[in-house]
């Protein structure tokens, strides 16, 4: 009898240990590597064999860095990339693993409109200019102007810090609103 209630207490400690990481109470590292090598495992058995010719990824690599540009590349050769991408690849959906944080400035479209607005602020001819080179010069404008419309997913950081900024909304939820109220379900809270 005394065996009996060895392996039952044992069974218990290991069971309650075992859904206590399930309930994600605590993480036990062998438990999430033993997961890891299983779930690799299973997606190499249940993976079709081969290449899937739908499916293109465009690595920014070195030698597209020498020839093109430093990264990160200005948006109006991006927005080349994106024509070219539609138009002569017909390709059906374009997504970046880039995130586009801040505007750029790279064709000096800053420097220009400061001058317009100071020292250049009284030349009609100058201001007259820049109003009609601004559009071959915001390249944020161009790019924009080259995804509107098209099957383009942008890439987006989410931050966890409490300090974080929030400085744009993502989209709405696919699942309608209200899909999870009422169940106990733990999702990651993002500040910005």
């Amino acid at each position: 009898m005394k065996q009996h209630i060895v392996r039952i207490v044992l069974g218990l400690l290991v069971t309650l240990f075992l859904i206590g990481h399930s309930a994600r109470y605590y993480s036990v590292p062998f438990i999430i590597q033993l997961d890891n090598i299983i779930y690799d495992a299973r997606l190499q058995l249940t993976m079709p064999g081969g290449v899937d010719e739908d499916v293109v990824i465009l690595d920014i690599d070195e030698k597209s860095l020498q020839e093109v540009a430093r990264w990160p590349w200005p948006r109006d050769v991006m927005a080349g990339l994106i024509h070219k991408l539609f138009d002569k690849y017909q390709v059906g959906i374009v997504g970046f693993d880039v995130v586009f944080a801040e505007a750029d400035y790279s064709s000096g479209i800053r420097s220009l409109e400061q001058l317009a607005q100071g020292q250049l602020r009284d030349v009609p001819a100058f201001q007259q200019a820049l109003r009609d080179l601004r559009p071959t010069l915001d390249n944020d404008a161009q790019f924009a102007q080259a995804i509107k419309g098209r099957p383009v997913v942008l890439g987006y950081y989410l931050s966890s810090e409490k300090t974080a900024k929030r400085i744009a909304a993502p989209p709405e939820p696919v699942p309608p609103k209200g899909t999870f109220q009422g169940r106990n379900i733990r999702f990651t809270s993002w500040a910005g």
